[in-house]
């Protein structure tokens, strides 16, 4: 269960925010693009791990279908800097360490996690259109097998 308020046919919220080499990124860069955001909760962690390196495995394939892949979590551009080169992964990660992009998406706040309640970040992937337009809200994400899920709701093959 999603606890964002954006809706697919939403217009994505505007962001900027930095990657793992302090350069700026913004929803702009991406126009005319089709974009892969995926918003996960801690660097070299093991669910995240797999997510981002399932995507990795999956980098090519989607880079053909016209899609980047742009990733945000709340850690340090540094930390990002570590977790891309032990991974060898091809895309950015944004450094979201105040959460203006991550409570603009709406995916920061209460959720179950080793049996505690914890306030935290709700791993959810938005698939972006060309136009800035959320064609598809992943909320329940499995992160080994990402790449498959959004090939599955994108009707990709």
């Amino acid at each position: 269960m999603s606890i964002t308020h954006l809706k697919e046919g939403d217009q994505a919220p505007v962001f900027t925010g930095i990657d793992q080499d302090e350069n700026t990124i913004s929803l702009s860069d991406f126009a005319g693009k089709k974009l892969i955001l995926f918003f996960y909760p801690k660097d070299d962690t093991p669910g995240c791990t797999k997510e981002a390196c399932n995507l990795r495995d999956n980098y090519n394939y989607f880079i053909k279908k016209g899609y980047a892949i742009l990733g945000v979590s709340p850690d340090k551009a540094k930390k990002h800097r570590k977790f891309i080169d032990k991974y060898e992964f091809q895309f950015p990660l944004i450094a979201d360490t105040e959460k203006e992009i991550i409570n603009n998406y709406g995916i920061w706040g209460p959720k179950k996690f080793m049996g505690k309640e914890i306030i935290g970040l709700h791993r959810t992937t938005f698939v972006i259109d060309e136009n800035g337009v959320i064609e598809q809200i992943i909320a329940k994400v499995k992160t080994k097998d990402h790449a498959d899920q959004i090939k599955e709701v994108m009707g990709l093959s």
